[in-house]
């Protein structure tokens, strides 16, 4: 998704490099971890810069120099993980024994301990990145090609069913090529996995969450259930409203939602539809389009924006480098991957952005995520290199998460990016509408993707049946459907960048969950006194500091104390979303009376 940090293989975009030295015969397991995280810091460098060189410039030979990044990265890990058995069962110190466990962990695709087929595996998921970033749709009666970003705008702006029918439809048309090779790729990460001793790839990526990974599945879905009736009521009220708008015979009001009507590629959020939903027309509205546009903010002005925020709280500067050599803009004369992403290479030293920016509130708060992840990024620095990652994947992309919910609009008026901030009860239900319509309507989502590849990898959804199963899944979550009939000739998966791009999505399932309850801490930690919605955190040295003595941990120690840290709790809790949506959620039940919910 557009606006969400991707991370590949390793935090910062890592890994490759020369081959690990010898151990001797006598290397205590102390000893094994120090070297391991000498040459972990290397071999980052070539595998990050590989990356950022593919991802800013989509080449043949730019394919081949990532491709070849990856073949060391796997042979390193692999020659690794295998030198690291020998120490099973010695005695050793708590920080080495987690040391070696996220070494195992440290991939999220691993490799078989053999040559040809490490080749294999780095090749296919080169060429796959690289299928997504350069996918165009190009229709067959004489328009031009369009691209993504191009789809994403029709989607988000046009009220015309059958054009953003035929968006929806031609975006797909970019990914049944992958399939084979997306197929190929479970059985060559499963075997990796296997090795590693895990029943399969999706075991694997469950066992990152310092319990079992049975124990993970119900942990996510008593989560889920915790906030499912909020997102139940959101759906109930969206689907009736764009039933009056484009007749119940486009949407009938007791079915899921046809796909391509909710704004966005892949109806994972819904805050582009606004306008059809709003509660109370008009009232409260946060224009900070205007603003942007007024003041003719570029993108460089607009990152500074994100970097004040966090400068109110206590951190540092970002470093010069970051300025000279983020990417910021699309440059016109080549394809890139404008999916926004944060870079911490050379172990946090190198910051990095690498977006498209457009002059939108939008993308302002994006960028207000993204360098949330530099700012963890920089705090866990000081560690050694296998700690130099969140608590888990949803630490790292609740951060930014947390500080866009300290985008109050009296936050807003203080910086000067709207002139207003109307407080009434009827400002503070559209306001909420807004948010819900971005965070609440990706919850489903963001627990099905990844549900859906355990499935793949573990046997249990079949190659014949990969696009049957992603569509039961979306509509047993989502409540949204296909709008036209979908084949296995098709590969729907494959058209989220996060697929082909093999990037968990479970992380952004968690960080929703975590940045109510990161805010709620925080506000506590400033001082605040007032309903959680209407709290900000700006200029507040208390809570950046609780902050940032959590972010320094990085992966040293289990989640549940770097949680505790913060929050004072050992367990994620859905409830702070229920109490900062109070006002809506009671909204959306008056609304929704007598109708038909469900689908």
């Amino acid at each position: 998704m557009k606006k969400l940090f991707c991370i590949l293989l390793l935090p910062l975009f890592a890994c490759g490099g020369p081959e690990q030295s010898a151990g001797t015969a006598t290397e205590t397991p102390d000893r094994f971890v120090e070297r391991i995280n000498r040459e972990l810091a290397a071999v980052r460098m070539d595998q990050g810069t590989s990356e950022w060189v593919f991802s800013t410039y989509i080449t043949h030979d730019t394919e081949i120099l990532l491709s070849l990044a990856e073949q060391r990265l796997s042979a390193w890990h692999s020659n690794a993980v295998a030198e690291s058995l020998k120490f099973a069962g010695q005695d050793m110190s708590p920080a080495t024994a987690r040391a070696l466990h996220l070494l195992k962990l440290s991939t999220a695709a691993p490799a078989p301990n053999d040559a040809a087929k490490r080749k294999e595996l780095a090749e296919i998921t080169t060429e796959l990145a690289g299928m997504y970033g350069a996918g165009k749709y190009c229709p067959d009666d004489g328009r031009p090609c369009m691209a993504l970003g191009e789809l994403e705008v029709i989607l988000a702006k046009s009220r015309d069913y059958d054009e953003n029918l035929d968006a929806w439809i031609g975006w797909r048309t970019i990914s049944p090529p992958m399939r084979d090779k997306y197929r190929r790729f479970a059985q060559l990460a499963n075997e990796g996995a296997n090795e590693l001793g895990f029943a399969d790839l999706g075991e694997m990526w469950r066992a990152e969450y310092d319990m079992s990974p049975a124990e993970f599945e119900q942990e996510a879905l008593r989560l889920y259930n915790q906030v499912k009736p909020l997102y139940d009521e959101l759906h109930c009220y969206a689907r009736s409203s764009l039933a009056r708008y484009y007749g119940e015979d486009k949407v009938p009001l007791d079915a899921p939602i046809p796909a391509h009507l909710l704004g966005n590629m892949w109806s994972q959020t819904w805050d582009n539809i606004y306008d059809l939903l709003e509660p109370y027309p008009g009232v409260g509205d946060v224009d900070v389009d205007r603003t942007l546009a007024k003041e003719n903010y570029t993108p460089q002005q607009m990152v500074k924006s994100a970097e004040n925020f966090y400068l109110s709280l206590g951190f540092e500067s970002l470093p010069e480098t970051f300025w000279k050599r983020s990417q910021f803009s699309k440059p016109a004369d080549r394809d890139v991957i404008c999916h926004a992403s944060a870079w911490g290479l050379d172990g946090g030293n190198d910051l990095r952005i690498k977006m498209c920016i457009k002059q939108s509130y939008e993308e302002l708060r994006v960028i207000y995520h993204e360098l949330g992840h530099n700012f963890y990024q920089r705090a866990y620095s000081h560690q050694p290199a296998l700690f130099q990652d969140s608590a888990h994947g949803g630490f790292h992309e609740a951060i930014g998460d947390t500080v866009t919910l300290s985008m109050t609009p009296a936050y807003l008026k203080e910086v000067g990016l709207v002139e207003s901030a109307e407080d009434s009860h009827e400002a503070i239900v559209n306001r909420q509408m807004q948010r819900a319509l971005e965070g609440i309507a990706l919850l489903p989502w963001a627990k099905l993707v990844d549900e859906w590849r355990w499935g793949v990898f573990s046997g249990a959804i079949a190659p014949g049946d990969y696009n049957k199963a992603w569509w039961e899944l979306r509509t047993r979550y989502q409540g949204v459907a296909a709008p036209v009939e979908r084949t296995e000739a098709d590969f729907d998966p494959g058209a989220k960048y996060h697929v082909p791009g093999n990037t968990s999505y479970t992380r952004y399932f968690l960080a929703r969950i975590l940045q109510f309850q990161f805010q709620r801490a925080l506000c506590d930690a400033a001082g605040f006194d007032g309903p959680l919605h209407a709290c900000s955190v700006y200029g507040s040295k208390e809570a950046g500091a609780k902050l940032a003595d959590m972010l320094e941990a990085g992966s040293s120690q289990p989640w549940q104390d770097t949680l505790e840290k913060l929050t004072g709790t050992r367990q994620m809790d859905g409830s702070a979303i229920i109490e900062y949506f109070t006002p809506l959620m009671g909204w959306l039940e008056q609304q929704n009376e007598g109708k038909t919910c469900g689908w």
